[in-house]
């Protein structure tokens, strides 16, 4: 077997997590897989652990990502002193990633359960100061084994014949065992001469079964015929998953779609290639500009004396402030609200109770202030990241952003931390472990072009601003970005999360053509961004933004939103530490019927539980949180949360056009009792119509099986539908879809989706209500076109994808759209449906594919 092998040695890593990555870094950086694979490696570890014993794990990607790998390859990460795999007693010391674009895989397994069989020799690997040791071990064989009698077939034995594409690999083997182990019985696999326990997934591994390979299973004990035929029953039916997972991912290979067909599954030539998270969209090419401030050194002052530290500490936090304050409103006076925004909600992280009192007890204790002030924040701000909703561990940057700040008063370096952007080149691509929000907020992007950091999250308020300057930006790209040297040249492609470092002179001249193509279509696009979607038979649809907050009004509607088809509340209690009071609720659902200036607003109340959870709320631990209290369910059940929201918005619907929306309807009943809690707010508050006050339309989410069956009547409660096609996609194929093994199936394109929206959409005709779609299928080109052929007069979408959704639709007749989603109907699969996608005429026109 000659395999090309990588080697890392005497590694010290922190966790699995971070061997894994590691191992993907330098499967990247050898050029055996695009950097997305590193990611599938993690992908694949969180479905099973790829943990073999004695010290040694197999990373491998998921079946359907074997499209990432360019050649087979291993990389090979030592860690002498062991690190904590999926147990506590199992400690690994050799991390073996493997990227195979056929199944050369299986003969890297069955040496590695060889390898296994000498624990000697893995004893010696792990220690060995000689990469070339691990490299032979892996890839070359040694002395002809000697010869051992080959253990015969039990009594009862069948023979199979292995249908797998990818042959017989960790997944599949783990369930093998899994079967065998119920019964009392001993079962074999034989393969050739090798025969293996079908009880233990490495032994099974090491029969090193291709596709087509003959395989003998045979069993003795009581229980031997019932054994038996499981085990066959298990290997015939995961051949049907197997083919399945390689089919979906040869089609999305072809099909590749979201940037376009041009640069899907492209790689431009360089001498590096990191992967990470996709964060905020766009290609440039650029110069690396390392960006990371020193850390502070701090030594403690006991001797400093609690009044004196506690005198120090107050300037500190009153200079952060003050320094807050005037960048608030520098960028007040910029004109960005967002950056503005951001400035704002670090004032309110400085009043942190938990972190004050923290950092006063140790100064109390004796300790210097600057010493206390940073042991208390490391403490929160790692307490922050461990938090199991990603939306909250990414607000530790910001926690951390406010910190450093008072930190750097209290050792007299004010100011924001970082190199001088000034002396940054015209063209900088920044890199740095985890780009503060602070840092980001003040970016020149006249001289920075994007940003790539080791850390971070799409939804951490670092990203969030880099979406709101434009800029492209990949996050968690791990550590190799703070290997990187400033000044070398980088493509940096914010669409798909890919850093290039050192492209070729032809990669080079290949990107610049496509980001000239991708702006002349762009600017089509946004001269045209303005004008209403009108289809060329003249039907008219409605095009609508999902935003949070007021300030990013003004935004949407230069991106040519029409009006605000989805506010989500959520964010006013995710980004707090408590339950903002009606006061609070008012201002901001005030603000945002203002900014709109009387057009239209929809706002959904609040939508917690399932994967958005409040630890504030002290919501109940459910076991299936997707089928339990959340959306209206919770409201229901919870006046302390629902009421002081329901008045807030009544008095605000008081000064424009605001409708509200409940989401999660599953039944009538909460519809009729949700009604009635209005009209009761209503009353108290002199507001209802028949007092004077303004009448506020009605709308429910259709994001569950039932809602949309019973469309037709629901229509009679209500004024209009709003589909949330995420969510519907999940309930409808019962997939949850942060499964990382299940995720792909949740296909909002499944024609099984399609048909519900289209019965959601018949029944609300019945009563002449409009049904809207503010899910991200609103936002795709190929959903957009599909929603309006089936009858959505609304569509709310992410204000990036506003302008090319309106330049699509204004392409076509409503007679062309109604005659691909009724053929989107008769579809079999997803997959199906977006072979459809070839019927809109225009979609890309030739020579400007990019971002079609």
């Amino acid at each position: 077997m000659d395999l090309p092998v990588q080697v890392q040695l005497a590694a010290a890593v922190a966790d699995r997590e971070a061997a894994i990555r590691a191992a993907g870094t330098l499967l990247v950086q050898a050029g055996f897989c695009d950097p997305a694979y590193a990611d599938s490696l993690l992908r694949r570890e969180q479905v099973a652990t790829t943990y073999m014993g004695r010290g040694l794990a197999v990373p491998h990607g998921m079946v359907e990502d074997k499209g990432l790998v360019r050649r087979t390859g291993l990389a090979v990460v030592q860690i002498p002193g062991g690190v904590a795999w999926d147990a506590p007693d199992h400690r690994v010391q050799l991390v073996v990633a493997v990227a195979a674009a056929s199944d050369q895989h299986i003969a890297v397994l069955r040496r590695l359960t060889r390898l296994m069989a000498d624990g000697q020799r893995l004893e010696g690997l792990a220690a060995t100061g000689n990469a070339d040791d691990i490299v032979a071990a892996l890839t070359r064989d040694g002395a002809a084994p000697v010869a051992t009698a080959v253990p015969e077939d039990l009594p009862m034995a069948q023979d199979v014949v292995l249908d797998y594409p990818n042959g017989l690999h960790a997944r599949p083997a783990t369930q093998w065992a899994q079967v065998a182990s119920r019964f009392l019985a001993e079962l074999r696999v034989r393969h050739g001469d090798t025969v293996a326990d079908a009880r233990s997934m490495p032994a099974l591994l090491g029969l090193g079964a291709g596709r087509g390979a003959r395989l003998r299973i045979s069993a003795a004990g009581p229980d031997a015929a019932q054994a038996l035929a499981a085990l066959k029953d298990v290997i015939v039916r995961l051949a049907q998953d197997e083919k399945r997972q390689a089919e979906q991912a040869a089609a999305r290979e072809k099909q590749a779609h979201g940037l376009g067909r041009e640069l899907a599954g492209w790689q431009p030539e360089a001498r590096q290639h990191i992967g990470g998270i996709a964060a905020s969209p766009g290609l440039v090419i650029g110069t690396l500009v390392m960006a990371d401030a020193p850390a502070l050194e701090v030594a403690d002052q006991p001797g400093q004396g609690v009044a004196a530290a506690a005198a120090a500490l107050d300037a500190a936090l009153a200079a952060a402030e003050a320094e807050l304050i005037d960048l608030a409103e520098g960028a007040r006076r910029k004109n960005a609200a967002e950056q503005a925004g951001i400035f704002e909600a670090h004032r309110q992280i400085l009043a942190h109770a938990d972190l004050l009192r923290d950092a006063t007890r140790l100064v109390v204790q004796g300790h210097g202030a600057a010493w206390s002030w940073r042991h208390a924040l490391a403490g929160h701000v790692a307490a922050q990241r461990a938090v199991a909703d990603p939306v909250l561990a990414a607000r530790a940057a910001d926690l951390q952003d406010v910190g450093d700040r008072v930190l750097r008063a209290l050792v007299g370096e004010a100011g924001a931390a970082g190199q001088d952007p000034s002396r940054w080149p015209a063209d900088s691509l920044l890199l740095a472990d985890d780009l503060s929000p602070s840092v980001t907020a003040q970016i020149d992007v006249q001289r920075v072009k994007g940003f790539c950091t080791a850390r971070g999250g799409p939804t951490a308020h670092t990203a969030i601003l880099a979406r709101a300057l434009g800029l492209p930006a990949v996050v968690a790209a791990g550590p190799a970005v703070l290997a990187a040297r400033s000044g070398e040249r980088a493509i940096l492609d914010g669409y798909r999360g890919q850093l290039h470092i050192g492209p070729s002179d032809e990669a080079l001249a290949e990107v610049q053509a496509m980001i000239d193509r991708l702006a002349r279509r762009q600017a089509e696009e946004a001269r045209s961004r303005l004008q209403p979607v009108t289809t060329l038979d003249g039907h008219g649809l409605e095009i609508a933004a999902n935003i949070n907050k007021p300030e990013q009004v003004a935004k949407a509607l230069d991106h040519g939103a029409e009006s605000v088809g989805l506010m989500r509340t959520e964010f006013l209690f995710l980004e707090r530490d408590h339950v903002p009071d009606e006061e609070e609720q008012y201002a901001v659902y005030r603000d945002m019927v203002r900014a709109l200036g009387g057009r239209p607003l929809i706002v959904r109340t609040l939508d917690i539980g399932g994967d958005k959870q409040v630890p504030h709320l002290d919501l109940p631990v459910e076991e299936n949180p997707f089928l339990g209290l959340r959306g209206a369910r919770l409201c229901l059940a919870r006046d302390d949360l629902m009421l002081p929201q329901l008045r807030a918005l009544v008095r605000a619907a008081q000064d424009g056009p605001l409708s509200l929306m409940f989401p999660m309807i599953s039944t009538l009943d909460e519809v009729r009792r949700l009604r009635e809690r209005l009209a009761e707010v209503q009353q108290s508050l002199g507001l209802a119509p028949e007092q004077g006050g303004r009448r506020i339309p009605v709308g429910i989410m259709i994001e569950v099986p039932s809602a949309a069956m019973m469309a037709d009547r629901l229509a009679a409660h209500v004024d209009f539908f709003s589909i949330g096609t995420n969510d519907l996609t999940q309930y409808a194929l019962a997939v949850d879809r942060q499964h990382p093994q299940l995720a792909t199936m949740a296909d909002s394109l499944h024609p099984a989706v399609l048909r519900l929206i289209a019965q959601t959409v018949e029944g609300a005709r019945r009563h002449g209500r409009w049904v809207g779609v503010c899910g991200g299928l609103a936002g795709e080109p190929l959903g957009a076109a599909l929603l309006a052929g089936l009858g959505v007069q609304e569509l709310s979408m992410s204000v990036g994808d506003i302008a090319g959704v309106k330049a699509l639709l204004r392409r076509h007749s409503l007679a062309e759209l109604q005659a691909l989603a009724r053929a989107a109907l008769d579809m079999d699969d997803g997959d199906a449906v977006r072979a459809l996608a070839a019927q809109l005429r225009d979609t890309a026109p030739a020579g400007d594919e990019v971002a079609a």
